[in-house]
């Protein structure tokens, strides 16, 4: 079964700027690779997010750190849904992991399946820190995908990837499904969808750091150096993560934010809500800005 989001990669022609916005906004550490690309770290992995250089704002993968003997399951899996796995050693290496297994889902968004990320490593955060980020077990973060057709999404994730619906968020025509990993410690969710018909997007990467200080360090920067804020500082009512959202420099959003919901899959009941925050998360005048990567599904 699937872990948890062990990175996620992404292309920019702003690429470059992650190396300031990185450790000077997020607290993160650049470490220099083989390649062109601007990796950061958050903890002992030898990195957790890779932007590379291309022409326009898009996902270039998702690594998914996979139980060894689960593997070969989740490979079958894959392959029984219409998609075709390749199993690369080189890219493995380029990687820094063990083993690794590739596909595209039916939406074109790429997933690797690995073992896990070499490490551990020394840690230095971009800026004084005062706790460190929640990684661990529950990995890099969560991520938010727009998907063209919420049902093939929904099978796609519990049948494939084996995730299970944490709960529902319905706001007006929105419907965000969430979903966690199967085990007994696992973040509320670290994989959440939405429906737009004809377009397969990204909303957000996630990251969580263990003190609320943290946090408000991080958005007093983003309002000093006058960056767009898609939502200022608020509450969930479903993973009860206090968070605010930055517009990074490649389209998408982070959420920075703290105190998430662990969830135990044993017992964990799904929920529905009509609300996205308790209290908080404002929007600009105007709305938020909607999602820098977005493309026609094909």
């Amino acid at each position: 079964m699937i872990r948890n989001l062990a990175y996620a990669g992404f292309i920019s022609p702003n690429a470059a700027e992650w190396r300031a916005f990185g450790p000077d906004v997020l607290g993160a550490q650049v470490v220099d690779g083989a390649d062109d690309a601007v990796r950061l770290r958050i903890d002992d992995r030898a990195w957790r997010i890779a932007v590379h250089p291309g022409e326009h704002d898009d996902i270039a993968y998702f690594g998914w750190a996979v139980t060894d003997d689960e593997i070969a399951g989740t490979i079958e899996r894959a392959e029984g849904f219409g998609c075709t796995v390749h199993v690369d050693d080189a890219l493995a290496a380029e990687r820094q992991v063990g083993r690794l297994a590739w596909f595209e889902d039916p939406f074109g968004v790429r997933h690797e399946l690995i073992d896990e990320i070499a490490g551990p490593e020394v840690f230095t955060p971009g800026r004084s820190m005062e706790g460190p980020f929640v990684t661990g077990e529950q990995g890099l973060g969560h991520v938010v995908l727009v998907l063209p057709d919420a049902e093939r999404g929904r099978e796609f994730v519990t049948g494939v990837l084996g995730m299970a619906l944490s709960d529902v968020i319905t706001t007006g025509p929105v419907v965000v499904d969430f979903y966690h990993c199967r085990t007994s410690e696992a973040r509320h969710h670290t994989l959440a969808t939405m429906s737009i018909p004809g377009m397969v997007g990204f909303f957000h990467l996630m990251l969580e750091v263990a003190e609320i200080d943290d946090v408000g360090r991080a958005l007093d920067r983003v309002k000093k150096l006058k960056m767009t804020l898609p939502m200022d500082l608020g509450k969930h009512p479903n993973d009860l993560m206090t968070s605010f959202y930055v517009r990074g420099p490649s389209g998408f959003d982070i959420e920075y934010g703290t105190g998430g919901l662990v969830v135990d899959d044993a017992d964990w009941e799904v929920g529905a809500y009509d609300h996205v925050s308790l209290w908080g998360h404002r929007a600009p005048d105007g709305g938020p800005p909607p999602p820098g990567i977005m493309r026609p599904a094909g």
